[in-house]
């Protein structure tokens, strides 16, 4: 079976703060053929991880490799590698992945009023604007 997996087992699988849940959501990573992961349920999870397990990034970028690397795991990897490339630069997982999306669709210039997010990707050469005052 291709399972498509939701935000909340992702984080069963890591977090385990629901030990039955956690061992389910396990289960169903090691009995499925593959585990689809869409960008939106990794852009939660790093927010998730951040913002409610005041995790660090470096601990977050590594628990998405983690999940990238596991062999029967489908996902957008270009999106990913975005968003890791952002986090390593100073920006959130999903700047990231929202401006190589956008990039993809034809957009031509990030721009946000996140200054740590543009800064970040101005640091990786794409072109970004911040919209503050």
């Amino acid at each position: 079976m291709r399972i498509i997996a939701d935000t909340n087992v992702l984080l069963r699988v890591f977090m385990n703060d629901d030990p039955a849940q956690g061992q389910i959501a396990r289960a169903s990573f090691v009995n499925a053929g593959a585990v689809v992961i869409g960008r939106h349920a990794l852009c939660e999870l790093a927010w998730v991880l951040r913002d409610i397990y005041k995790f660090p990034k470096g601990r977050i970028a590594g628990l998405i490799r983690e999940l990238r690397d596991k062999e029967n795991v489908v996902t957008d990897r270009a999106a990913v590698e975005a968003g890791l490339e952002a986090m390593d630069a100073g920006a959130d997982f999903a700047d990231g992945v929202i401006a190589y999306e956008g990039r993809w669709l034809g957009g031509e210039t990030f721009v946000s009023f996140d200054k740590k997010a543009v800064a970040a990707l101005e640091k990786q050469r794409h072109p970004a604007t911040w919209l503050g005052t």
